[in-house]
């Protein structure tokens, strides 16, 4: 056994031994991974705020609380399966249960419960094709990308990006009550937005995730062929963001907008692939701006919908 892989079964022994009750507010807080949701909460709303349609705002706000506390939901049960690669990862061994706050049932619990409550809820008082999704969404993100895909391929973030993708169809759903066109354009463009938005962050994370044993892309491929594909998918992602004003469910303000955020999203992606190893810079400016793009392509896609009425 490496050295590596004993500090997880000792970090990971010791997580399990944290006795029930231990863990504070914040710590539960923590496993929902806050920072993460508010993107799928916010592009959730997005979703259900552009659909054509009417939906009671007291059941708009429960639907947007079910994406949430859905999201939060695989989060924890993420962490909870998870638990020995954060250990080692220096950006993730803070999280509760490798610093040992939490027993790692404790973690499963709340996920599981947190998870049933949302899909029972979205369906009950929204909509159950909007339960059915969530509920996909859940499971894509659990059992396809956190239990088979992550560990084993370097396309884990391509495929698994999916689960991040789905709010804005869950939202839409909502109002609607079935997928069309329009929703899957939403879906594509988180989906086409999650590697380089990853990859950028793997290039400069690249030890972490070498000493945990996950397959990223800049461990598997090296680092030329990662800042290539970052390349690639933002030169694919720059038209599909603005597929909602070509296909006509949004105006030209939002098309010029789009076009701009997309420009800058692949100048930042050329600056990635023109740099070096050893200057992490460029990615990390990628990985900073992906998620100001997203924020801003969603955000300009709400105030058109409101100028339009």
């Amino acid at each position: 056994m490496t050295d590596t892989s004993a500090d997880i079964v000792r970090i990971d022994a010791a997580a399990e031994a944290v006795p029930g009750g231990t863990a504070s507010v914040a710590d539960y807080v923590a496993l929902l991974k806050p920072r993460v949701m508010s993107l799928v909460v916010f592009t959730g709303a997005v979703g259900l705020a552009v659909a054509p349609g009417h939906l009671h705002p007291v059941l708009a706000v429960i639907a947007v609380l079910c994406i949430a506390i859905g999201a939060g939901a695989s989060g924890a049960i993420n962490m909870w399966y998870d638990r020995d690669i954060d250990a080692v990862m220096e950006r993730t061994q803070a999280r509760p249960i490798p610093a040992g706050r939490m027993n790692p049932d404790e973690a499963l619990a709340f996920g599981v419960v947190l998870s049933g409550f949302s899909v029972l809820v979205m369906g009950l008082a929204v909509n159950w094709a909007a339960a059915a999704l969530l509920a996909g969404t859940i499971g894509f993100y659990v059992f396809i990308y956190t239990m088979w895909l992550k560990r084993r391929t370097p396309q884990n973030i391509v495929i698994g990006g999916a689960a991040g993708a789905f709010p804005p169809m869950i939202g839409w759903a909502a109002v609607t009550g079935d997928v069309s066109v329009a929703s899957i354009v939403l879906f594509a463009i988180i989906f086409m937005w999650t590697p380089p938005h990853f990859w950028a962050l793997a290039l400069w994370r690249c030890g972490d995730y070498a000493r945990a044993g996950v397959p990223m892309l800049p461990v598997v491929a090296g680092d030329r062929e990662t800042r290539r594909q970052i390349l690639i998918y933002s030169l694919l992602l720059a038209p599909l963001g603005t597929a909602p004003a070509l296909l006509g469910f949004a105006g030209t303000g939002y098309g010029i907008v789009s076009g701009v955020l997309g420009g800058l999203f692949v100048v930042a992606a050329l600056r990635v692939w023109r740099g070096s190893a050893a200057d992490h810079r460029p990615a990390k400016q990628l990985f900073g701006y992906s998620i100001l793009y997203l924020f801003a392509l969603y955000g300009a896609l709400l105030v058109d919908s409101w100028v339009a009425g």
